[in-house]
C-alpha cells in the first residue's frame, strides 16, 4: 500500500503546555478537524488516550458517518495521533510543539497509507484536515 508524507509548520501565541493540553482533549477535534462531528468511548491510560471519532461525509442532502479509531500518545514535546479508518486507511499525525518567543511553533507531520482506490480521496481529505487544524489553532491562539 503506498504511503504519502507531508508536513506543515505554524506559530501560535500560546505556551506549548497550553497547546499540548488542548490537543490531548479528544473533544477539541470537533470543529478543529472539519469532518469530525462526535467523539465517544474515550479511554485514558497514562500518556495514551483511545477514542472513536465520527467523521461525517456529506453529498448533497445525504451523509455517511464514518467511525474511526484514534489513539493519541503524548510526550513532553510531541503528540502523535494514530487513526484506523474503515477501508484500510491509516494515518499517523505527529505534532511537535516547541517554545518560540512568547508562544509555540508547531510542526505537524502526516503519514498516510491508503489502498489505491481511496488514495487520492484520503490524501485530499487529510491535507484539508491538516490545513483546518493549523487555521483553527491559529485562530484560537493568535500571535
Amino acid at each position: 500500500m503506498p504511503t504519502d508524507h507531508f508536513r506543515t509548520t505554524f506559530r501560535l501565541g500560546a505556551a506549548p503546555a497550553e497547546v499540548r493540553a488542548f490537543l490531548l482533549d479528544p473533544h477539541s477535534y470537533i470543529g478543529l478537524a472539519p469532518l469530525v462531528v462526535e467523539v465517544r468511548d474515550i479511554r485514558r491510560q497514562g500518556t495514551t488516550t483511545r477514542y472513536v471519532a465520527v467523521e461525517r461525509f456529506r453529498l448533497g442532502p445525504f451523509h455517511r458517518d464514518n467511525p474511526i479509531d484514534v489513539t493519541i500518545t503524548a510526550t513532553d514535546t510531541a503528540i502523535t495521533s494514530s487513526v484506523r479508518s474503515p477501508g484500510r486507511v491509516r494515518l499517523t499525525a505527529t505534532a511537535t510543539i516547541t517554545p518560540v518567543d512568547d508562544g509555540s511553533s508547531v510542526t505537524e507531520t502526516v503519514e498516510l497509507r491508503a489502498p489505491w482506490f481511496l488514495r487520492a480521496f484520503a490524501l485530499r481529505k487529510a491535507r484539508e484536515a491538516q490545513q483546518s487544524r493549523a487555521a483553527g489553532l491559529s485562530a484560537r491562539y493568535p500571535l
